[in-house]
């Protein structure tokens, strides 16, 4: 796969930032973040930006929920143990019932990956429309051009 454009690996674009403690279990026999445990880890980043965005609480959502529909993680440093990992991100893209996310996470100061997710908006088992008050949220939590 390409290298991701330049512009995304810049945090500073992103419009949510967390930091995520690494944890001595998510070691590989290198002694680096594995890229299991990194799955998870922008699994956790993703919820939390959903919901610093307000745009997700599947407990309480009367419009359903959002399931991923897919996950691209480009590995383009390496992480370790104990410092935190931060992580970035925004929406790339919103469709009818779809839309992207942009994740960089970054550790010291460098970029560790870059993700690329797809999300799909459902309720009752079936792709939904996504609201126009959902909608309205995006805007502010979209990756800087």
């Amino acid at each position: 796969m390409a290298r991701p454009d330049p512009a995304l690996l810049e945090a500073a674009r992103y419009p949510y930032s967390c930091s995520i403690e690494t944890r001595y279990r998510d070691l590989d026999s290198n002694l680096h973040v594995n890229n299991g445990a990194m799955a998870s880890l922008l699994e956790e980043g993703r919820v939390r930006f959903h919901r610093a965005a307000g745009f997700n609480n599947p407990s309480a959502d009367p419009e359903g929920t959002v399931m991923v529909a897919s996950v691209s993680i480009e590995y383009l440093g390496q992480s370790h143990y104990p410092e935190p990992l931060d992580c970035h991100v925004g929406f790339l893209r919103i469709g009818t019932s779809s839309y992207d996310l942009a994740q960089l996470i970054t550790q010291d100061g460098g970029v560790v990956v870059f993700s690329r997710s797809t999300l799909v908006s459902v309720s009752e088992g079936r792709s939904h429309p996504i609201s126009d008050d959902r909608r309205a949220l995006v805007e502010a939590w979209m990756v800087k051009p």
